[in-house]
C-alpha cells in the first residue's frame, strides 16, 4: 500500500519545532525563534549536511507540493488574523505623533541602508533578469521589517506592555508595519509587471478596486451579519465558514492578479468591524491550530528553500553588511526618533532595539520575495539567519538599556492608575 510522507514530515516537524522552541524559551527567547531555528535545522545546511541520504528521502522533492499547500494554507489564516487584529495598542492615541517620528524613521533609515548594500549585493545574489531598482527596494523593505506580534509577546512576557517604552514600541511598530508593507505590495507589482506600465497601473488599479470593495460593501455586510447572527461576538460554524470563504476569495484575487496572496487575506482581516469578542474568537479558533500546527510548517519549508552556498565564497561578508545595516539601521532610526519625541537616550534606545525584532514577519517578507523571483536563494538563507539573529538580540539589548526593576516598576504603576 502506498503511503504519503506527508504525515511523517508532520512529526518530524512539530517535534523539532517544540524541543527547539523549549530549548530557547529557557533562555529567554520567543517560542516563534525554536520554531525559525527548527526550520533552519531541518533544512540542507544542518539537517541536510548530517545525513544527506535520510534527509533527500524524508524530504523528497515531490512531497514537497503538500507542504507547501499546508504551508500557504497557514500563512493566508495567519495574515487574515493579523489583519483582523490590526488597530492601535491601549492608550497609544496620544502617542501618535511620537510613535510616527520612531515608525517613519525606523522604516526609513533601513530602507536608505539597504538601498545602498544593494548596489554591492545586486551582482553575486540577484537572480538573473531582476534589474537593481527593484532588488534595492526589496533589500530596503527587507531590513527595515519588524514584527508587531513577536514584540508584543516579548513585552507581555517581561511585563512591560504598559509601560512608556512598551506602548510607544508598539504604536510605533503598527506604523513602520504599515509603510513597509505598502512599499513590499508595490515592489512586488514591479517585479511582475517588469518594464510594463499598463499592467503595472492594471494592477494598481485591481488592487484599489479591491479595497473599495472590501471597506465600503464587505465590511457592512459582515458588520450586519455579526448584528443579526452573532450577537455575543462569536459567530456560529456558518459565519465562520463566510469568514474563511471571504479570507480565502481574497486572497484568491490578489493572486489572481499577480500580488501575492497573504496580501489579500491581510486585507480582508482588516476590513473586518474592530470587535475585540469577534477577534478572540478568531484566536481561539483558527490562530491556534494556526500558529501550533500550520506555521511551523511554513517555518520547515523556508529552511528546506535554503542553500549551504550562502556562506562560501563572499557569502559570510555579505552575511556580515547585511546584519550591520538590519541592526543599525533600526538602533539608529528608532532611537533617533525616540529622542525627537522626548525620549531620554536609555529608553530610546530600548525602544529602537524592539523595532529590530523581526521574526516571523521577516519570513513571510522574504518568502514573498522568493515566490516572486526578486532574490535568490543563498540571499534567502542570508536573511532568514538575519531575522533569526535580530529577533534573538532583543531581549538582551533590553536587558542593557533598561535599568533592572525599572521597567517592573513603570508597568506597576500604571496599572495602579
Amino acid at each position: 500500500m502506498s503511503h504519503s510522507p506527508l504525515l511523517l514530515q508532520l512529526i518530524i516537524i512539530l517535534g523539532t519545532a517544540r524541543l527547539l522552541g523549549a530549548i530557547l524559551k529557557f533562555f529567554g527567547q520567543p517560542l516563534v525563534i525554536g520554531e525559525m531555528v527548527a526550520g533552519l535545522a531541518l533544512g540542507p545546511a544542518v539537517f541536510g549536511a548530517l545525513s544527506p541520504d535520510l534527509h533527500a528521502a524524508v524530504f523528497a522533492r515531490s512531497s514537497l507540493p503538500e507542504l507547501d499547500a499546508l504551508s500557504q494554507l497557514g500563512l493566508v489564516l495567519f495574515m487574515f488574523i493579523v489583519g483582523a487584529g490590526l488597530r492601535l495598542p491601549s492608550g497609544a492615541r496620544g502617542q501618535l505623533k511620537a510613535a510616527g517620528w520612531i515608525g517613519v524613521l525606523a522604516v526609513l533609515i533601513p530602507i536608505a541602508l539597504g538601498l545602498a548594500i544593494a548596489i554591492p549585493l545586486h551582482p553575486q545574489l540577484a537572480p538573473p533578469g531582476v534589474p537593481l531598482t527593484t532588488f534595492a527596494l526589496y533589500m530596503g523593505v527587507a531590513v527595515s521589517i519588524t514584527a508587531f506580534p513577536v514584540m508584543a509577546r516579548i513585552l507581555k512576557d517581561r511585563g512591560e506592555t504598559h509601560t512608556t517604552v512598551g506602548r510607544l514600541a508598539l504604536t510605533s511598530a503598527a506604523v513602520a508595519d504599515v509603510i513597509s508593507w505598502v512599499v513590499l505590495a508595490l515592489v512586488v507589482i514591479m517585479a511582475g509587471t517588469g518594464k510594463d506600465m499598463s499592467h503595472l497601473w492594471r494592477l494598481l488599479g485591481g488592487v484599489a478596486l479591491l479595497l473599495v470593495v472590501l471597506f465600503k460593501i464587505v465590511r457592512p455586510a459582515v458588520a450586519w451579519m455579526l448584528s443579526k447572527y452573532a450577537t455575543d461576538g462569536r459567530p456560529a460554524g456558518a459565519l465562520l465558514a463566510v469568514l474563511l470563504m471571504g479570507t480565502f476569495a481574497s486572497a484568491y484575487t490578489t493572486a489572481a492578479i499577480d500580488v501575492h496572496p497573504v496580501f489579500g487575506a491581510f486585507l480582508f482581516g482588516a476590513c473586518l468591524p474592530r470587535d475585540d469578542r469577534l477577534l478572540h474568537s478568531l484566536i481561539e479558533r483558527i490562530e491556534h491550530v494556526s500558529i501550533l500546527v500550520l506555521m511551523p510548517v511554513f517555518f520547515a519549508l523556508a529552511g528546506l528553500n535554503t542553500t549551504p552556498d550562502a556562506f562560501v565564497g563572499a557569502g559570510p561578508g555579505a552575511m556580515l553588511l547585511i546584519l550591520a545595516v538590519s541592526v543599525g539601521g533600526k538602533l539608529l532610526g528608532g532611537s533617533i526618533g525616540a529622542r525627537i519625541a522626548g525620549q531620554p537616550w536609555r529608553p530610546a534606545l530600548a525602544v529602537g532595539s524592539l523595532m529590530n525584532a523581526r521574526g516571523l514577519m521577516e519570513l513571510i517578507v522574504i518568502k514573498v520575495g522568493l515566490d516572486a523571483g526578486i532574490i535568490s536563494r543563498p540571499l534567502f538563507t542570508m536573511l532568514l539567519v538575519m531575522a533569526i539573529v535580530t529577533t534573538m538580540m532583543t531581549g538582551p539589548l533590553l536587558n542593557i538599556f533598561l535599568r533592572p526593576g525599572r521597567s517592573a516598576q513603570s508597568a506597576a504603576s500604571v496599572r495602579e492608575r
